[in-house]
């Protein structure tokens, strides 16, 4: 048994200082309900809350007539709302003054601290914490989904451990600093990104040459229709998850291997090398990632595409990831539920092709905005992870700040 730490007392919901308590839920806030008379003919806007502590989102005006006889109430302002069906995913927000005059459902109770004793933000960052979920699980009762619904009578009998309101709201004061922190960045990183699709309009425009892939591609490595044994360690088998969205296959996403003798001789048509491009035919269909290194081998999902010598594949890279290329997929593609592309409309695909130089100068341009994004991304990453460390022990008290 752990130790407790001087100055600390240990409780229900674990180690925290002495000089905070344990408060009930109903001992702290107060349910606002102000229901709303319905109009016909006016338009209401509800609001939804999205799980994963994403925040509040506004949905479609909809009108009296249409919401009928649904209980529906009017939004107030700096309240500390739930979306109890997805509670235990953490379905929890703060309302401002942009919800307010919209609508919600008895589905998104609405909160006020009673007597000053909760600053709402910091109950916020409690609920978005490992602690907080762990509590709003407990008072989920049912199975996972849609069964398992925040009860009222559990959720005011929660119990949390809160400092005095002082120290509540420094706490919450450090972590929206952060919080902004990580927005400006996510806004310089979507300003970057916006910036390089600018540079990749201007600078993928060809006067010379117009030639389809099948022009161009010297091997087609397809291994669709093959599901081979697997093992739990070896060989990755890529997949096209570990395409989407990564300019390099993301083998942090492999969850499946093949042995030495399955690799050697179950794919006949052979493996990704650097310099291949690798296609989603299926499901993401079109999706594509450039291979940079000789590793691993490719699932029934994916094709490989290798290249001519003439021709550069980080710029055709580019190329495939712009959106005249992605409209010429959209045309192409069949099934609704997991929609796929032949091979060959893939390869019927045209593509301008400039002399070699040019791909050379223009790849490497692109190149250089992308290794400023992926630094901007782990700039991002790192400030998520401090916070995240930083939130837990400002919500413990195990890091305690002056007031």
């Amino acid at each position: 048994m752990s130790e407790i730490p001087q100055g600390y007392q240990k409780t229900k919901v674990g180690i925290i200082p002495n000089d905070w308590d344990l408060f009930r839920i109903d001992n702290i806030l107060q349910r606002i309900r102000k229901k709303v008379e319905v109009e016909k003919e006016i338009n209401y806007q509800q609001i939804g809350i999205r799980s994963h502590a994403k925040g509040i989102f506004h949905k479609e005006l909809v009108t009296g007539k249409e919401l009928g006889n649904k209980s529906v109430f009017w939004i107030e302002e700096d309240c500390f709302i739930v979306n109890i069906v997805f509670a235990w995913e953490q379905a929890v927000s703060k309302t401002t003054k942009n919800e307010k005059g919209m609508i919600a459902s008895h589905r998104f109770p609405m909160y006020q601290p009673k007597d000053s004793k909760v600053d709402i933000d910091y109950l916020l960052y409690f609920f978005k914490s490992k602690r907080g979920k762990h509590l709003l699980g407990l008072a989920s009762p049912g199975g996972a989904g849609r069964n398992k619904t925040l009860g009222q009578g559990e959720f005011s009998e929660l119990k949390i451990p809160l400092p005095l309101l002082e120290e509540q709201t420094k706490v919450a004061e450090i972590l929206i600093t952060w919080d902004d922190a990580i927005r400006i960045q996510e806004e310089f990183i979507n300003a970057k990104v916006k910036l390089k699709k600018g540079l990749m309009q201007k600078l993928l425009v060809s006067l010379d040459k117009e030639l389809t892939l099948k022009e161009i591609v010297v091997k087609v490595i397809d291994n669709r229709g093959k599901t081979p044994p697997l093992v739990q360690e070896g060989n990755e088998l890529i997949e096209i998850n570990s395409i989407v969205l990564s300019k390099y296959p993301n083998f942090e996403k492999v969850t499946k291997y093949v042995n030495e003798e399955v690799y050697n001789k179950w794919f006949r048509k052979g493996h990704p090398v650097k310099g291949d491009i690798l296609v989603g035919t299926v499901g993401n269909a079109g999706a594509n990632a450039l291979v940079k290194e000789n590793r691993g081998c490719i699932a029934q999902n994916l094709i490989a595409l290798r290249f001519k010598k003439e021709i550069l594949p980080d710029y055709m890279y580019y190329l495939m990831n712009t959106d005249k290329y992605f409209s010429k997929v959209k045309a192409v593609v069949m099934g609704a539920v997991q929609p796929s592309i032949k091979v060959p409309h893939l390869l019927n695909f045209k593509f301008n092709i400039p002399t070699f130089d040019k791909q050379k100068k223009v790849a490497e341009i692109l190149s250089l905005a992308d290794e400023e994004i992926d630094l901007l991304k782990n700039e991002l990453q790192e400030l998520k992870e401090q916070k995240k460390g930083l939130m837990q022990k400002l919500l413990t008290g195990e890091v305690r700040v002056k007031v």
